[in-house]
């Protein structure tokens, strides 16, 4: 008789990894359907990760993890604050990623739900995989056996954290570079919008990290079980780093509202110089032409008409005032 192999189907395409790490720490690659089977089996744990999940998905982890149906309404609909909340027997985590996408910047969401022996991750939007962080931990066996799910956390954590470093870096060295077109003496107009679209971005992103100092507060500060005392620990290093990040964020912000200021400053001070050139010029012009104006009225009876050296006296004298004019406004900086 032909025996007949048993095949396990394939995951859905929008479950990116389904993996078991036994208690030694070992990764094996499973099935959505064999998450029963390792859970009854009391070894290691399972992390599941979902990239824009279909809610027939989420409604299968439901089943299989015991999660609570408010957490996978959040998690299928996305559009949350950065937040930890507990639901009995598990944690559910959002946090805010973002990444660039053609010199702007990309916001998604990733939700984690934290059991005893489970960890399921799930992306939306603008998120880079988090392959990084699972190599990471596999590398490290021994801190994944002994602080189980808890460890693949913090990991993740550390990981979008981290993602805002080198976005705050880019967003420096636009100002740097901006810096000179700033303190410009001609105006451009560019250079107001691209301040103010940096300044924008700045705003959304510390929307973004400053409930993420909150969130991993919390966790830090979370008495139950499914986070060790060890894990603790690491978290806190994440936490430094947000905070880290959100000073550098509201440092740029400042900066970026002066240089707004003192662009605008530079902008009204050259405005002011030109009027004053203006002004002196006109008043150069006046003289003359008040003085000259004199004989344009058809008088009968001016004693200068009859007077042969007059029309040259007139010219010497309208040259002496508008060089005193001149030099006086040379003094006084307005040519």
């Amino acid at each position: 008789m032909e025996s007949t192999a048993i095949t396990t189907p394939p995951n859905p395409p929008c479950v990116i990894n389904c993996v078991h790490y036994d208690g030694q720490g070992k990764r094996h690659d499973i099935s959505l359907d064999a998450i029963s089977d390792v859970i009854e089996s009391g070894n290691g744990f399972v992390w599941v990760g979902l990239y824009e999940p279909a809610d027939s998905v989420l409604l299968k982890l439901q089943e299989e993890f015991c999660l609570h149906s408010l957490a996978i309404e959040d998690a299928s609909n996305a559009h949350q604050r950065p937040k930890v909340e507990a639901y009995g027997n598990s944690l559910f985590v959002v946090v805010t990623t973002a990444q660039m996408v053609e010199e702007r910047i990309e916001y998604g969401e990733t939700h984690a739900f934290l059991g005893a022996r489970f960890l399921v991750t799930v992306r939306h939007g603008a998120s880079l995989s988090y392959a990084a962080p699972r190599a990471r931990v596999e590398r490290e066996p021994e801190l994944l056996r002994r602080m189980g799910p808890s460890y693949c956390l913090y990991a993740v954590l550390d990981f979008v954290v981290d993602n805002y470093l080198p976005i705050t870096q880019r967003y420096r060295e636009t100002l740097e570079l901006l810096e000179k077109d700033i303190f410009s003496d001609s105006y451009k107009r560019q250079t107001v919008v691209r301040l103010y679209e940096l300044k924008r971005e700045l705003n959304k992103m510390r929307m973004a990290v400053a409930p993420l100092q909150d969130m991993l507060s919390q966790i830090k500060r979370y008495q139950g079980d499914l986070v060790p005392e060890e894990v603790k620990l690491y978290l806190r290093d994440v936490h430094d780093h947000a905070v880290r990040i959100s000073d550098v964020i509201d440092t740029l912000r400042e900066m970026l509202g002066t240089a707004l200021s003192v662009n605008l400053s530079l902008v009204t001070l050259a405005q002011g110089e030109t009027v004053k050139r203006l002004g002196a010029w006109a008043a150069l012009l006046a003289a003359p032409t008040l003085i000259t104006s004199w004989y344009g009225m058809n008088f009968a009876h001016m004693p200068e008409l009859d007077t042969p050296w007059a029309y040259p006296a007139m010219i010497v004298g309208v040259g002496a005032i508008c060089v005193g004019l001149y030099r006086l406004f040379k003094r006084v900086r307005w040519l």
